[in-house]
């Protein structure tokens, strides 16, 4: 059983009355409902619980923790990113989605500024799977087409990713690397890019495969813990 934990700010679904229409559960409502499956065991929390719903009990019983932020980036408390941080590096997978990539932790876990072009116009978004071998794209066709989505465009200020699973093309002509995996002590990162929230994009069944499919690979090793420090000898050392 993989213990997953959608954590969304719940902000613009009840602010926005356009929004509330595409996510009437909430964005992490949406993904819940997107990836449930055997296996997954799932709770969701939200920006105004307390603790940001992400209390050092909840995160020691989350195997992947899922992450959506847009506008609250700046009042998230960075002692509980440092908290999450400490988990990802013991193990915890994490996901990161579209306006995450600004999030203090996301940022803090990359050590650049993760600045991008942007543009909200309606675009049509052609994900294109550059890396078919990848089990996250696991029964994923040569691409995904989003009918309308926010543009993003490089240059995409992260670190070289460990591996590049999509690369987004826009209507407008830009391209943005929209599929990244990375490793931060013994936890596995995902940044995907879709799913601005004025648009139905985690209604759409490949964008949920996907995340479905991170969830998996991004799952802890299940094995004995790592330990660190002063260590005697295994064998008998020669005088």
């Amino acid at each position: 059983m993989i213990h997953v934990t959608i954590w969304n700010e719940y902000e613009r679904e009840r602010s926005r009355p356009d929004v509330a229409k595409i996510y009437p559960e909430g964005i992490h409502g949406a993904i819940a409902a997107g990836i449930h499956q055997d296996g997954f065991a799932i709770r969701t929390a939200t920006f105004d619980e307390p603790e940001h719903g992400l209390t050092q009990e909840v995160l020691q019983n989350t195997d992947v923790l899922i992450y959506w932020g847009h506008a609250l980036h700046h009042k998230f408390r960075d002692d509980i990113v440092e908290r999450i941080c400490s988990r990802v590096h013991q193990g915890m997978g994490l996901i990161v989605l579209h306006s995450g990539h600004h999030s203090k932790l996301f940022r803090k876990l990359m050590g650049t500024s993760c600045d991008l072009l942007w543009r909200e116009a309606d675009e049509k978004e052609r994900l294109w799977v550059v890396d078919p071998s990848h089990p996250i794209v696991e029964g994923i066709g040569p691409y995904i087409d989003l009918p309308e989505e926010e543009m993003y465009g490089e240059h995409f200020d992260i670190p070289v990713p460990d591996e590049l699973i999509f690369v987004s093309w826009f209507a407008g002509g830009e391209v943005f690397r929209s599929g990244c995996t990375y490793r931060r002590g013994q936890g596995r990162i995902f940044y995907f890019r879709p799913g601005h929230e004025s648009y139905p994009t985690y209604h759409h069944p490949d964008i949920c495969r996907v995340i479905g499919n991170a969830v998996k690979w991004a799952a802890p090793v299940k094995r004995a813990p790592t330990y660190y420090g002063h260590h005697e000898p295994l064998e008998i050392l020669a005088k």
